[in-house]
């Protein structure tokens, strides 16, 4: 739980009121029981009602207080869902969401900040849930609503591009502000929905037409808050940073320039941010270097560079643009380790044993030069393919990229013995044309190459959360908490369909996850388990405070090695660069620090969300696009969700579409939630998770994201002893197939592979499922 402004006072009101306060009590029992004097009694009440604002702490109708994890309440964030429905997302997060139904929300809109009372604990279905209804409204978040503007003679309305918020806004005639039907809008909220009553609003911008090119992205950009561009004084900052490195810069740092640094990034990349390079040690352990640029130096605290990129939190990778958090004079020039050029870094120097341990580490400022830029592409074709013209051309490099392989399977390996949950799963990159529009859906291999960086960012990631968390330097850390028993309950039940079982659920181990995932390697469900696996883990998250890290098996854990790209890489390098003199720092900053942090780590957590949110949006929303042209064509896929309403196919280049229930009219379809299947009543067949499908395209909805698909071949298990369909009760013409097919929102990330053949239009497609892929550089 974090707060808006925390201090010492605020932390022993929240103490006190946990640990002595058996019973609700007044300010004054509260001020008495914690011997308050002087200055302290002047700011309880202050205090007090800052956090009885924020719903740390519950005021009951009587006038006394209480902490609402024992006044069987829950504050947290409100994530609404299409449907109507929706979940309080607990802020201590002990015992899981709170299920809100449509008829329990007092109007709360997503992600509103909400306290809810607890109703019951509902243990239908697979597993025990709380639900509750919504009795406070703390903190609205959407002041703001982009959507599509409609108007009558006397008045008009806004339908949020985002089905979550779920109702429409009204606009009274003279806050259309230039509006027309079919605009796309941003409208600010003047009044907030009660009861009945529609929120109101009026029309502060007008962003285009729907319809017009570019539109759909622009929409996504502005209701994900992401800035375009720079202001003038943080450019005019920028702009004053040289563009090479003078001979004082280099005081106090160690002169690396004669070591044969190497980048490895994607082609496409240009904030290059991480060099490496290895030694093998006489005592035949490795030496490895990670050099990080040195962002730091240039982006000094509460200047305009620096608020910018905090506000911003992370660079943002749009499926046709890149919204970096720092301009391009910096991303792309004095921070980025281009080849041929000095450059200021942040050094880790880790000795590493045959088994993986880092025995030994040194971190500290230096001068690099990068020899040579490298490409997943290149190191792949050297290491894995053997390109004898490559393993020429880079001939002084290939025992180096050699000791690389050999270093990062020993790491992997070491991962991968105490437990590290290894997900393979794949990356789908759009090819867009000069215009914008999508050509090809390309898949993104991984490779020995992109395992390499993987696996030496991790270590080094892992070092300097380590090193700070034993200097005791108050830091930023990546945390990820174990998952809740309810959703390892459910995971359970879908391992069982396929002959596996977690033998614990309430205090699951993350080895126990990995031995799953090696155990059906290879086999058709892999891909089936992965997704729901990784849908049952929570998400990780940035916190002030040395959690560890469930996923990754690690206790300490941070993000390092990205300054150029996210925040918290540069806060943890400001803080390493602060200890370099002294080992420590003075008892004034530690204060402000402790204020300080958690509210980065939890604004960069929110906008981590945000732009990953809107990266898989513009992805999506291509991939629509995309498959237009294909529309009344067949395709092979995998049923990949399944739901009351029907089942989600996912197609082998990454594409996923709805089969909804109505369009399966050759019978009546059960869903058996705990089975992951729609069942036949008369004729038995069995649609489950992981079942292959064939399916014709039949509409696409570029707007919502949909893609809409029908059975088009007599697919799913026969259960025992149950009656065949007749002919004139199977699935018939493709033109009968349209007729019945309903487009309903397509939910969750897809997650495949081969892109569909660029510009078929052959009626009977194929396509064929590939293993999935992990993200690269954690």
């Amino acid at each position: 739980m974090k707060m808006d402004k925390p201090n010492v006072l605020k932390e022993r009101i929240l103490d006190f009121m946990r640990e002595e306060a058996y019973k609700p009590i007044t300010a004054e029992d509260l001020a008495e029981g914690m011997a308050l004097k002087g200055k302290e009694l002047s700011e309880f009440w202050t205090v007090l009602d800052e956090l009885e604002a924020k719903a740390f702490i519950i005021k009951t109708r009587y006038g006394k207080y209480g902490v609402p994890e024992k006044m069987n309440l829950v504050v947290g964030r409100y994530a609404a869902t299409s449907k109507g429905f929706g979940f309080v997302i607990d802020d201590i997060g002990v015992e899981g969401d709170v299920f809100i139904a449509p008829d329990a929300t007092m109007s709360a809109m997503h992600n509103d900040r909400v306290v809810a009372r607890v109703h019951r604990l509902n243990s239908g279905g697979t597993g025990r849930r709380r639900e509750g209804e919504v009795i406070r409204i703390v903190e609205r978040a959407n002041n703001t609503v982009v959507g599509t503007f409609e108007s009558s003679r006397h008045f008009g309305f806004v339908i949020p591009d985002d089905l979550r918020i779920g109702h429409d806004i009204f606009i009274p005639k003279s806050e259309f502000n230039g509006a027309k039907k079919g605009s796309k809008v941003v409208v600010e909220i003047t009044k907030w929905p009660e009861k009945r009553k529609s929120a109101e609003g009026k029309v502060v911008q007008v962003l285009g037409h729907k319809g017009d090119t570019g539109i759909e992205i622009l929409s996504i950009i502005t209701r994900h808050n992401l800035p375009t561009s720079f202001d003038a004084d943080v450019e005019r900052e920028a702009e004053k940073i040289p563009e090479s490195i003078s001979e004082n810069e280099l005081v106090g740092r160690r002169d690396l320039r004669h070591l044969p640094l190497v980048t490895i990034d994607g082609e496409d990349a240009k904030d290059l941010d991480d060099a490496v390079h290895i030694e093998r040690l006489p005592n035949g352990r490795y030496r490895l270097g990670v050099h990080i640029a040195d962002v730091s130096y240039y982006v000094r605290e509460n200047t305009p560079l620096d608020k910018e990129a905090r506000e911003r939190g992370t660079s943002v990778y749009l499926v046709d643009r890149v919204l970096p958090m720092l301009p391009q004079r910096l991303s792309n020039g004095i921070c980025s380790l281009n080849a041929g050029v000095d450059r200021l870094a942040l050094s880790a120097h880790m000795d590493i044993d045959h088994r993986g341990q880092v025995v030994n580490y040194e971190i500290f400022p230096s001068v690099i030069h990068v020899r040579t830029r490298l490409s997943y592409t290149i190191v792949r074709k050297i290491l894995a393919d053997h390109d004898e013209a490559l393993r020429s051309q880079y001939s002084e490099l290939v025992p180096d990229l050699e000791q690389m392989e050999r270093l990062c399977r020993i790491l992997k390996e070491r991962r991968l013995r105490r437990g590290a949950i290894d997900f393979d799963f794949p990356e789908i990159k759009v090819k867009l044309d000069e215009q914008g529009q999508p050509v090809e859906l390309v898949k993104r291999v991984r490779s020995i190459a992109e395992s390499i960086i993987e696996e030496f960012m991790l270590v080094a990631n892992e070092t300097v959360a380590e090193h700070m968390h034993h200097i005791g330097v108050p830091s930023v850390f990546r945390v990820h908490d174990e998952p809740d028993a309810e959703k390892m309950q459910k995971l359970n039940h879908l391992l069982h369909n396929f002959g596996q079982r977690l033998q614990k659920v309430d205090e699951i181990q993350p080895m126990a996850l990995q031995q799953i995932l090696s155990r059906i390697a290879g086999r058709p469900e892999e891909r089936i388990v992965s997704t729901v696996m990784l849908r049952s883990l929570k998400q990780a998250r940035y916190e002030a405070e040395n959690r560890g890290h469930f996923g990754l098996a690690a206790r300490y854990y941070t993000h390092f090695t990205s300054p150029i790209r996210r925040y918290p890489d540069l806060i943890v390098h400001r803080l390493v660069r602060e200890t370099f003199t002294s080992g420590d720092i003075s008892a004034k900053r530690r204060e402000k620090l402790a204020q300080l942090l958690p509210q980065i780590a939890l604004h960069s957590s929110e906008r981590e969300r945000a732009a990953a949110e809107a990266e898989r949006e513009t992805v999506d929303l291509k991939k629509v696009e995309y498959m237009a042209q294909f529309v009344g064509e067949e395709f092979d896929g995998v049923i990949n969700g399944v739901t009351a309403f029907g089942l989600f196919v996912e197609l082998a280049n990454g594409v996923e579409g709805l089969v909804h229930v109505s369009s399966m009219d050759n019978d009546y379809y059960r869903y058996v939630e705990q089975e992951y299947a729609l069942i036949g009543e008369r004729t038995g067949k069995i649609f489950r998770l992981g079942d292959a499908a064939r399916v014709l395209l039949t509409k696409v909805n570029p707007e919502e994201r949909t893609i809409d698909f029908v059975l088009v071949s007599d697919v799913g298990v026969q259960a025992a002893g149950s009656k065949r369909p007749s002919a004139r009760k199977s699935l018939g013409s493709k033109r009968s197939a349209v007729k019945n097919t309903a487009a309903v929102k397509s939910a969750g990330k897809s997650a495949s592979a081969k892109p569909a053949k660029q510009g078929s239009r052959t009626k009977k497609k194929k396509t064929s499922s590939a293993r999935p892929k992990t993200s690269k550089k954690d």
